[in-house]
């Protein structure tokens, strides 16, 4: 009887059309709004390197060198103390690793919210907020003598200064930021994703108008790029925030600030410190690159073509992280029903898809070579130099998206 009931289940879990199309369906519903939600949150700043890009070659550089500076010394410190690479107890969730997004805050809310300690939840979240603008007080000190530290570092005087104008106007957003990831989390892990994919494309679509007119109408040129991620950034923390204490779904998880919120900092810590670390050094091996341009002959054209390059591909790796976040969940979920056929079943899939999205990306970009750099840029040198390395931003391309969807699929199955 039972192995009656093993063999059906394998015929139903055989890699037909119809099971093709199913798959791909439960993938589609957690990776399509998940890759719509990062690749909204991202382009915030990549099109403030696009408008800044058209003033000049300094602006693109300097814009570049600082919006790299904010990643290694603010933004990737917030992620990373959120990273903690633990399933939680939502098995339904999953774990969303492609980014290090299986946070200190999902691990610790994930046991509240699997034992129904809703309010235990809500706590944990002001924890989470309360720790990372502690956090956000040394950074931006740090921020706002940047150029000196550029200067000392061996960058050009000129991109130095430019850069360390713009990274003093992204403090505020540094603070909106250590807001925002917690509230990313508290959504994420209760299924919430339509939430966090309106705000992240309203605010998208309020930052594109806004930025084009603080930068070319106004006298503040690429600082009113800067000041466009400040509002933009905010405009996200109010837009969930107002969604968390209006919507009726939020209400079981909805807890009063309380002391308590204070009693949690240094268990909180204690998952994150460690987890920054493991997401950091990731994070860094490409910002470090672009700061190590800047030490080059001729470092405005250099950072300006390194910059359009890795944007492009951290750009595009946004669809991989979908990708691995539907993996994951999928997996988690086929073995945690004890059915790991379905769970290959699964990966079959998702390769599949990947393959296809990734090397129709590749192509597209390698076909507009000559034109793309256009995008960042009016300089005619660094469209030129953008062009020479298309093949290696393509080969890129490839193998990052792929190695994104797998790491999604190869956490939960080693855990």
């Amino acid at each position: 009887m039972e192995e009656g009931l093993l063999s059906e289940r394998r015929d139903d879990n055989r890699l037909t059309w119809s099971v093709f199309v199913e798959e791909a369906k439960k993938l589609g519903y957690i990776a399509g709004p998940m890759v719509a939600v990062t690749l909204s949150q991202f382009l915030v700043q990549v099109v403030s390197l696009m408008m800044a890009g058209h003033i000049g070659e300094l602006a693109l550089s300097s814009t570049a060198i600082a919006i790299s500076i904010s990643s290694v010394t603010g933004f990737s410190l917030l992620v990373g103390s959120l990273s903690f690479s633990l399933i939680s107890s939502t098995n339904s969730i999953g774990v969303f690793n492609t980014m290090g997004l299986a946070s200190a805050l999902e691990t610790l809310c994930g046991q509240a919210y699997g034992a129904q300690q809703y309010k235990k939840f809500g706590t944990q979240t002001y924890t989470a907020i309360f720790s990372l603008l502690i956090v956000c007080i040394p950074l931006s000190v740090l921020w706002k003598y940047m150029e000196n530290i550029l200067v000392l570092m061996g960058q050009s005087p000129s991109i130095s200064h430019e850069a360390g104008k713009f990274i003093t106007w992204l403090i505020p957003s540094l603070f909106a930021y250590a807001t925002f990831q917690p509230f990313i989390r508290y959504f994420q892990m209760q299924s919430m994703l339509l939430a966090m994919l309106i705000s992240s494309t309203v605010a998208l679509c309020l930052h594109i108008p806004l930025c084009w007119f603080l930068v070319y109408k106004t006298e503040l040129k690429n600082i009113g790029a800067a000041i466009a991620i400040d509002i933009t950034m905010w405009l996200n923390v109010i837009f969930l925030f107002l969604y968390m204490i209006c919507s009726s779904s939020c209400e079981k998880t909805r807890a009063p600030i309380s002391i308590e919120v204070l009693h949690g900092i240094k268990q909180f810590f204690s998952y994150a410190i460690p987890s920054a670390v493991m997401v950091c050094l990731e994070w860094w091996s490409y910002e470090f690159l672009i700061l190590l341009s800047g030490l080059l002959p001729n470092p405005e054209l250099e950072t300006s073509v390194l910059s359009v390059c890795l944007n492009t591909i951290a750009t595009l790796y946004a669809i991989a992280y979908g990708f691995g976040a539907g993996i994951s969940t999928r997996v988690s979920n086929e073995l945690g029903a004890g059915n790991p056929q379905g769970a290959r079943v699964a990966v079959y899939v998702v390769l599949l898809i990947a393959i296809v999205e990734t090397s129709i990306v590749s192509t597209g970009v390698f076909a507009s070579r000559h034109v793309f750099g256009y995008i960042f840029t009016n300089e005619k040198e660094v469209i030129d130099y953008v062009t020479k390395m298309a093949p290696l931003l393509c080969l890129n391309i490839l193998m990052d998206s792929l190695q994104g969807t797998l790491s999604g699929y190869i956490q939960p199955s080693i855990i």
